[in-house]
């Protein structure tokens, strides 16, 4: 830890005592010393070795090799003793030892998380003076002190980084990561950019983002857009040596949509999850959806709204359980029974509220917004097989033999395991992930899950800047799984310990409410495996993981967080919300985020006042994509949200199914769809980024 005394540099803003004796330790003016001690080249020994010539030389090259015994101490991870050496800087340095002190500062500072002292460090560098060795350690700590959030900055520091390195995998990994970095800036990061004129290659690179962006849909188009560029930017690096993302375009075959057989159990406990995705795909594949631009908003609102009272949803607790096949409820309580619940494929942080509430129109300013469905086709065929009828290998050997050139399905998770020990070549969507993923070049992975909902909600909430989460979450598997999925995803931001706090049920939090107790903010850090750590090395800079700092135990830790993510149903939404109210004040600043498991039809002014200032995430078809569509699936399932994600989830199968190859061959194409933002994995399991919104003086709002 650095230490906590402070100094001001002259703009009056406060240092690190570490960071201020670095930048402000005076310089002799006296030249490099030809002492054997080569600062400015690359660090190859040990920093044992390193320590003894340190120790047997006299004053006139002492500092240097001190110097180089802290870069090859950082480089092995040893920051504890490379802080010593470097509190132990003597103040009088020349110009070039100065240069690299910054540099060994800000690289310790990476490796301690501490971005912000080492880019105020990196700050203070003079390129001019640096060799090409410091140089490329310069621009590698640069991005290391980014962290991966897409900039300009970050992009130059590839692009100026792109010269210097040497190996053809050194290469490709720079400029895979120069895409990455384009790919994810903002469309206001991308409207505000200001470059300067002798900024060629960043132009070039700008150019061929523009390119993608318009043709990505369209591979032919975009393979001739990359060639005029190629043609256009000649000097540029990607021209010679494409982004692996677009390196695949080149040689891109589309799949064959001619005959699609669509797996689905058409019997037991999952028939109406599997009516549900049917319906969505054949109102896709036929046409028969409506779009945005054909019902007015306030009308498609009043629809979505009106109807009897929402009746309890077919898959309100636990999901998963529906994953199981029906042949082993002889053994369970009676179906429908608590024990024994009819559930969805979807999981319960999709699932809404079990209480039937009076539907009313949910006034939503969210814009309505265009998608990428694919169009329908005439042309396709499309078969139905049941998958709880007859063994899964046995149905998907019919397929074959009828003529399938393409597989949606299966639903079931137990269906899904077992694909990969199938002996198919035949492209499948399956409309579920498996315990084990195994990387299938034939075969992408569909799913509704909390797992990618509470991922997502850790780069919402990391992407707003609060940096000390307090996960709220039912006493359940549920809870476990969204915790590890959440904390995972925190700790790969560069996020520290996430804290979590169970709740029971609805009559145990009243019980609190009634006892004036109300909700705690503190709980116990998530318990994550230990995971292998991992280092990057580009340029001679080492950079490898720092030992996780999280606490060994979960003993109970009182947190000021600045940020709270509720699992909960909207009856205990209810609750919980004023239960946090109790605890923090307005000037605490602490901002609420829930899950799509709290929104469902009928919500009523009373509960949209209540819930101001909340943030949530859901479909987009449930948060005013498509208020149009979103009426007409709501009439067909009696304003059941469960049944209407699935209903998009069948929407968006049927134009993953028409862009299979697109989503396998590369990797940075997206769709924008009825269940979000959609893009595929390294193996192929499709991601979906939601959309968020908020409860505004009783009004849901986009977050901007």
């Amino acid at each position: 830890m650095l230490p906590s005394k402070v100094v001001r540099n002259k703009a009056g803003r406060a240092v690190p005592l570490l960071l201020a004796a670095l930048i402000f330790a005076g310089c002799s003016g006296r030249g490099p010393t030809d002492n054997g001690a080569d600062i400015k080249g690359p660090a190859t020994g040990t920093s044992d070795y390193y320590l003894q010539q340190m120790q047997q030389s006299g004053d006139n090259s002492k500092l240097s090799w001190q110097l180089l015994a802290i870069r090859a101490l950082l480089n092995e991870g040893k920051t504890e003793q490379a802080k010593q050496l470097l509190d132990k800087l003597p103040s009088q340095r020349d110009a070039d030892q100065q240069q690299e002190v910054l540099l060994l500062g800000a690289h310790y500072y990476v490796l301690t998380k501490d971005l912000k002292g080492a880019s105020a460090l990196l700050n203070q560098v003079t390129r001019d003076q640096l060799s090409k060795d410091q140089l490329a350690r310069y621009y590698q700590l640069i991005i290391a002190a980014q962290h991966d959030t897409p900039s300009l900055q970050l992009i130059r520091a590839y692009i100026a980084q792109q010269p210097l390195l040497s190996t053809p995998q050194d290469k490709q990994k720079n400029i895979d990561a120069t895409w990455q970095a384009l790919t994810g800036l903002s469309k206001a990061q991308r409207d505000s950019l200001v470059i300067n004129a002798d900024e060629n290659v960043l132009q070039g690179w700008l150019d061929l983002l523009n390119t993608y962006s318009a043709n990505q849909s369209q591979p032919d188009q975009l393979k001739s857009g990359i060639r005029d560029w190629q043609t256009r930017y000649p000097d540029n690096p990607a021209a010679k040596m494409l982004p692996g993302a677009l390196s695949g375009v080149q040689n891109f075959q589309p799949a064959s949509t001619g005959k699609i057989a669509l797996l689905l159990p058409l019997s037991g406990q999952a028939r109406v999850f599997a009516n549900a995705i049917e319906k969505g795909f054949d109102d896709a594949r036929n046409g028969t959806l409506v779009t945005a631009a054909s019902e007015p908003l306030q009308q498609a609102q009043a629809q979505s709204g009106a109807g009897q009272d929402t009746q309890q949803s077919a898959g309100q607790t636990q999901a998963d359980a529906a994953q199981q096949d029906a042949a082993q409820s002889s053994s369970l309580p009676p179906q429908g029974s608590e024990n024994n619940p009819i559930v969805a494929p979807e999981d319960a942080a999709l699932q809404p509220d079990n209480e039937a509430k009076p539907a009313e129109a949910s006034p939503s300013a969210a814009p309505a917004q265009n998608n990428d469905t694919a169009p329908p086709s005439s042309a396709a065929q499309v078969q139905l097989y049941d998958t709880s009828s007859q063994p899964l290998d046995q149905v998907i050997a019919r397929a074959q033999q009828d003529g399938a050139t393409l597989i949606v399905g299966p639903l079931l998770k137990n269906n899904v395991d077992k694909l990969a020990t199938l002996p198919t070549a035949v492209n499948i969507l399956a409309l579920n992930k498996p315990e084990q993923l195994q990387n299938r070049a034939n075969i992408c992975y569909f799913a509704l899950s909390p797992e990618d909902e509470a991922r997502d909600a850790a780069q919402h909430i990391w992407d707003q800047g609060k940096r000390q989460p307090l996960l709220l979450l039912p006493r359940s598997a549920l809870g476990d799984r969204i915790s590890r999925a959440f904390a995972q995803r925190w700790q790969q931001l560069g996020g520290a310990t996430v804290l979590q706090q169970r709740f029971g049920s609805v009559a145990e939090l009243k019980q609190e409410i009634n006892s004036g107790a109300g909700i705690r903010l503190s709980g116990t850090a998530v318990d994550m495996p230990a995971q292998a750590p991992q280092q990057v090395t580009i340029a001679g800079l080492t950079i490898p993981a720092p030992e996780s700092d999280s606490p060994a135990n979960v003993a109970t830790t009182e947190g000021n967080p600045d940020a709270v993510y509720v699992i909960a149903t909207q009856n205990e939404m209810q609750l919980i919300k004023p239960m946090i109210a109790m605890r923090i004040s307005s000037r605490d600043n602490i901002a609420i985020y829930a899950s799509s498991r709290s929104n469902q039809a009928g919500d009523g002014a009373d509960f949209r006042f209540e819930m101001e200032g909340l943030q949530f995430s859901d479909a987009p078809l449930l948060t005013g994509a498509n208020p149009p569509l979103l009426a007409q699936a709501a009439r067909n399932f009696n304003n059941d949200y469960s049944l209407i994600r699935l209903y998009a989830m069948g929407t968006d199968a049927w134009t993953l199914a028409n862009h299979f190859s697109e989503m396998r061959q590369n990797p940075a194409f997206q769709i924008k769809g009825n269940t979000g933002v959609l893009s595929a994995s390294q193996d192929c399991v499709i991601n979906r980024k939601l959309t968020w919104s908020q409860y505004r003086q009783g009004r849901i709002v986009a977050v901007n």
